[in-house]
């Protein structure tokens, strides 16, 4: 609901000063555009593209130059370690390698908000931590919020802050306490 992608059946999703809900679907895939970006469990990389093209997708729809977006998609690839598989297909690179280009896709338009939906589902404990802590050195570093949806409570004790959901209700809003582990 937060992203649009469903209607709540009551009250409104506000983003930006923005009332997410009552966006007209043109409306709506602009401010998604403009404002949201998304890191998926499956990866969602397309597999006919390479890593770079992959990662230049979203500012393409943005309507950004092509030298821009080559010299943003290389940076973001850079930054999330994948600047030796720049030019790799999706079918070229590990679980992990895929789903560091999609937090690059994700991030590299530098939007307000980043939904990551179960985004270390498919990877093995030790990638998972360095994709949780990258995310998160990434959305810190730009002043961006991180929306984690995860039912893995190692992850979200790197949270700032949780909220815990149980059919439909919230049953839990707190920050978590922090270790010297994260």
């Amino acid at each position: 609901m937060l992203a649009g992608l469903e209607k709540p059946t009551r009250g409104d999703i506000i983003i930006n000063k923005s009332k997410v809900n009552r966006l007209s679907e043109k409306k709506l895939a602009v401010f998604r555009q403009k404002y949201i970006g998304f890191v998926f469990q499956s990866y969602n990389l397309i597999p006919t593209l390479t890593a770079e093209e992959n990662v230049a997708l979203p500012l393409v729809f943005r309507r950004v130059r092509k030298r821009k977006r080559t010299q943003s998609s290389k940076e973001m690839l850079k930054m999330v370690g994948l600047a030796d598989r720049i030019k790799h297909k999706p079918t070229q690179m590990s679980g992990g390698q895929q789903q560091r280009v999609g937090i690059a896709r994700a991030f590299v338009a530098k939007p307000a908000v980043v939904f990551a939906d179960e985004p270390t589902g498919n990877l093995d404990s030790r990638t998972t931590i360095e994709v949780i802590l990258l995310m998160l050195k990434i959305a810190r570093d730009n002043n961006q919020t991180l929306i984690i949806v995860t039912h893995d409570s190692e992850i979200a004790s790197y949270a700032d802050r949780i909220i815990q959901l149980k059919d439909g209700l919230i049953i839990a809003d707190y920050a978590p306490e922090k270790t010297i582990n994260n």
